[in-house]
């Protein structure tokens, strides 16, 4: 069903030879579309659908609830350490190889999730789960940026694959209650029919998705040593934010200063060993910095090999950095949507005593805002700056912790529950969608997958941070009030049955002030650094055809009234090009 353009290819700045797809099918565009949208929405469901089940799953298997959070953590671990090394694999060896094995991958241990018995055993195949979804997400955001031009259809292919998020969210809450409260197999009916929604994304990607074309690299080489490092280290620098407030000395005990200790070095060794292979792919000349002296002995060692760098550090510093704040924005946001949600799910069933079906019926309006603003979004993604974009969501989705940290329960559920989790999605939207589209802009086309598996870790690890950090604040603001009311509360348990409610509530709200925290500063960050970035959704232009799209965004410049006026071009002449390699050529001379 795939539908090639005859257009000749186009060679990109960096000597990629890149099919730029003039012509295509509206079967095989929506065909495309809705796959990769499908993927999403199966990678956020995975979240949610065990999410609404945690109080039943803890029953079931006899888990304390200071563990519970594993059971999220331990998905958001995996795929968000991996996705660099996935993208990089579906950048090499082809999106559509990468994005059916990820989906197989994620069918066997779905199914195997379901027939866990002990908690140990389902924590370790959510991790391996996440593999799953490590690599189907990049291959998607690849195979997205590859088969729509920079243009009005690639914003509404973004589009929709933001859509999958919120949409990921509610079905993963809605279908997870309905089988966990209405089937025989309680809780693991949701992961058997997670098992076969992805079998549909397997027959999506088989049916709709262009055959890979070999990767014109001349070095295809992976970079095992950087995945080793990144891996390694961020993974053990999430286990300590998960085990730190329950090991036995909480953040005192030694293996958790040790690990973390290691984990910080191990993520500064793979920054290093970036920056060397970069500098020694580009053949740039060394300068007297500390950083090029080590970077030199390395090279001039027979024994230690140069492959292309698994990510380019210069990908952070395009736009004046502004990309690298863009990066960091969707982990806070992503930190406080994700926040918001575990502690809303655990506050209905723990502390109001709601079902799980009752639970996913309340935050059932998060499926129509998210419908509404991803159409929204296709809409004014060609007319409204990035900053408008990103403030506005960020502040949406900040407002929503917000009102349950100021929450009466005595209120109603129409109060404050419904309006924020209509405003909660809003960040997920706007944030994700728009995100997704200036990465795939500025990055060149042999870095698209890794590109979007850079802007997906870091939304991965906000997940995992966002659940960590605020688990630590209720830990406290409980453990104290217990204290306080002469309890002794139990290290396995989070809410007693023999704390005061009083106590809980205030515990709840401590953790939405987290959640609140994390979305207030990526606003203010939103605001201060991308008001310089222009639009970025606009119409397809000629200059868009041309797949080595090179963005620059022009300083602020003071008009007569000493007002300062943003500019941002997304340049592609092929004198922008020309210039490039003649650069190139000045640096393999020196």
């Amino acid at each position: 069903m795939s539908t090639k353009s005859s257009r000749p290819s186009t060679p990109g700045v960096h000597g990629e030879n890149l099919n730029v797809v003039s012509q295509r099918s509206a079967l095989n565009a929506a065909g495309i579309i809705g796959t990769c949208t499908l993927a999403m929405i199966i990678n956020i469901a995975n979240m949610t659908l065990v999410s609404i089940s945690m109080p039943v799953i803890a029953d079931d298997l006899d888990i304390g609830q200071v563990n519970l959070q594993w059971l999220l953590s331990g998905f958001a671990l995996s795929s968000g350490c991996l996705l660099l090394v996935c993208g990089r694999l579906a950048d090499l060896y082809g999106q559509k190889k990468v994005f059916i094995l990820g989906s197989l991958w994620l069918m066997v241990f779905s199914l195997g999730c379901g027939f866990a018995q002990d908690s140990l055993t389902l924590d370790i195949l959510r991790g391996l789960q996440g593999i799953g979804c490590a690599a189907t997400i990049p291959a998607s955001l690849g195979t997205l940026a590859r088969a729509f031009p920079p243009g009005r259809a690639r914003t509404v292919a973004f589009a929709s694959f933001a859509a999958g998020a919120p949409l990921g969210g509610v079905s993963g809450n809605v279908l997870g209650g309905l089988m966990t409260e209405l089937t025989s197999q309680s809780w693991r009916s949701a992961f058997y029919l997670n098992c076969g929604v992805v079998f549909l994304s397997v027959i999506g990607a088989l049916v709709f998705f262009d055959r890979d074309e070999p990767s014109i690299e001349t070095d295809r080489r992976v970079d095992w040593i950087g995945a080793f490092f990144v891996t390694a280290g961020l993974v053990l620098i999430v286990f300590v934010l998960a085990q730190g407030e329950i090991a036995p000395n909480k953040w005192a005990t030694p293996y958790i200063i040790a690990l973390l200790i290691v984990g910080v070095i191990f993520v500064l060794i793979f920054v290093f060993w970036q920056y060397h292979l970069e500098r020694v792919q580009k053949r740039s000349f060394p300068s007297t910095s500390i950083l090029d002296k080590a970077s030199v002995l390395l090279e001039n060692s027979r024994y230690i090999p140069t492959p292309p760098p698994l990510m380019c550090l210069s990908m952070w510093t395009r736009l004046h950095g502004r990309i690298a704040v863009v990066m960091f924005i969707a982990l806070l946001n992503w930190a406080g949507f994700m926040g918001w949600l575990y502690w809303v799910v655990l506050f209905y069933q723990d502390y109001q005593n709601l079902q799980p079906l009752a639970t996913a019926v309340r935050l059932l309006p998060m499926f129509v805002t998210g419908i509404v603003l991803t159409t929204s979004f296709a809409l004014v993604a060609g007319h409204v700056p990035i900053v408008v974009l990103f403030a506005l969501g960020t502040f949406l989705t900040a407002c929503a912790p917000l009102l349950f940290a100021l929450i009466d329960p005595d209120a109603g559920y129409w109060a404050l529950g419904f309006p924020a989790a209509i405003l909660s999605v809003a960040g997920a939207d706007f944030v994700f969608a728009s995100g997704t589209l200036f990465v795939a802009k500025v990055s060149v086309g042999h870095e698209q997958s890794v590109a979007g598996a850079v802007f997906q870790t870091m939304s991965q690890i906000g997940t995992s941070i966002g659940i960590t950090v605020s688990t630590v604040v209720f830990n406290r603001v409980l453990v104290h009030n217990a204290e306080r009311a002469g309890i002794e509360l139990e290290e396995s348990t989070l809410v007693a049955s023999n704390v005061p409610k009083a106590a809980q509530l205030d515990a709840f709200r401590a953790g939405q002030w987290t959640s609140f925290a994390f979305g207030m500063i990526a606003t203010v960050l939103s605001i201060v650094f991308l008001r310089n970035v222009g639009i970025i959704g606009g119409p397809n232009s000629e200059e868009d055809h041309h797949p080595e799209t090179h963005v620059a965004v022009n300083d602020m410049e003071s008009n007569s009234n000493g007002i300062g006026t943003a500019t941002a071009s997304f340049d592609s002449t092929p004198m922008a090009s020309h210039d490039h390699e003649k650069v190139e050529e000045k640096e393999r001379r020196h």
